[in-house]
């Protein structure tokens, strides 16, 4: 499990991993699930068509055995009519089995799968080819199990059908002398007996198969601590980029800020630690807004920009810091500012012969 400089592969496999895999079809499924699931009910579906299957050949055989036996001469319109016939027979005998067989095999699959359908699984691997890589995985943990289930299950079938057909072995012998509807019906039962208690081992076999390839999955799943940090990075961001971003977004607030300083009726400032811009429109506006504001050297760029443009500066250690703390850059100032902020528009409303309601 070793995965070089990466480290160990000690991680759970995240969200975005799994999806990624899925993509590739690399998704959890467990064969010996689904062919349980289609060794019974193919099983228990020829039972079923049996009856049909029965009168469908019988009539066949028993028409062309007597036309057969009638007939002079062979003619090529004569052989393409009974091949024709036996086709027509054949599809209607073996067509519902094999649908049958091909929806339960789908599905054996498709529910486990959750029916992904991808093309990258049938993509060519050239990497396969690799005999180096083709000897590692004969002696892998993955082909010593899959090895041990296949010997299990020859054994159980064997060991069964030498129990039922020894059993069975005289009274199978009689079948001979039966009729054929019996002798088949007989052996059908003897057949579907081997297939019951096969299932039952098999069951068990393919409850192990499911909860180690789960395991097995799961395992190679696995990521380093470094794959989850690259795998974060690229799904949020890498930080130092994300400090860049975030940089250029101050620096763009701070420019449309300085714009609005302008446009201001007052700056309050503290002197060189603090200042805030407000701006108080009597028609449109409940109370003075905070247009720009700075600490440090921000404030000091504020008043500069100011006093460029006119804007008239008071200063007010103890207002200046409380509105700064207290009130967001476009946002009104708090009510209980309003009384000495109130006193200083009207000045500067009046030196800026601005009306006041």
């Amino acid at each position: 499990m070793a995965d070089g400089p990466g480290g160990e592969k000690t991680e759970k496999a995240t969200p975005k991993k799994r999806r990624d895999q899925r993509k590739k079809g690399n998704v959890f499924t467990s064969k010996d699930v689904a062919t349980l699931i289609s060794f019974l009910i193919g099983f228990y579906g020829l039972k079923f068509f049996c009856p049909m299957i029965y009168r469908n050949v019988k009539a066949y055989l028993l028409r062309y055995l007597d036309y057969m036996a009638s007939i002079e001469e062979l003619s090529m319109g004569t052989l393409q009519g009974i091949g024709l016939e036996t086709m027509y027979t054949a599809a209607i005998v073996i067509l519902p089995f094999l649908v049958l067989m091909s929806a339960i095999g789908i599905l054996g699959t498709g529910i486990q799968t959750r029916f992904l359908f991808t093309m990258e699984s049938v993509k060519p691997k050239f990497g396969k080819l690799n005999p180096i890589n083709g000897i590692k995985n004969l002696f892998s943990l993955k082909s010593i199990v899959e090895l041990l289930k296949n010997l299990i299950k020859i054994s159980i079938l064997l060991i069964f059908l030498y129990n039922i057909i020894w059993g069975d072995l005289l009274n199978i012998a009689r079948t001979m002398d039966m009729d054929l509807k019996i002798s088949s019906s007989y052996i059908l039962d003897i057949i579907m007996r081997i297939v019951f208690r096969l299932a039952m081992a098999f069951a068990a076999l393919a409850a192990f198969d499911f909860l180690y390839q789960h395991w097995e999955f799961e395992r190679q799943m696995k990521m380093t601590k470094q794959e989850v940090k690259e795998e974060f990075k690229q799904m949020e961001g890498d930080p130092k980029i994300k400090g860049k971003i975030r940089d250029i977004q101050r620096q763009r607030a701070r420019s449309r800020m300085m714009q609005a300083v302008p446009e201001a009726d007052v700056v309050i400032r503290n002197p060189t630690h603090y200042a805030v811009a407000l701006k108080y429109d009597i028609d449109k506006d409940n109370a003075p807004i905070v247009v720009a504001k700075g600490q440090d050297e921000l404030a000091l760029r504020i008043v500069k920009v100011a006093e460029e443009n006119d804007v008239h500066i008071v200063e007010n250690k103890a207002l200046a810091r409380a509105i700064y703390a207290s009130t967001p850059l476009n946002r009104e100032i708090p009510q209980e500012y309003y009384g000495t902020v109130a006193e200083i528009l009207v000045y500067v409303f009046r030196e800026n012969h601005k009306v006041i309601l």
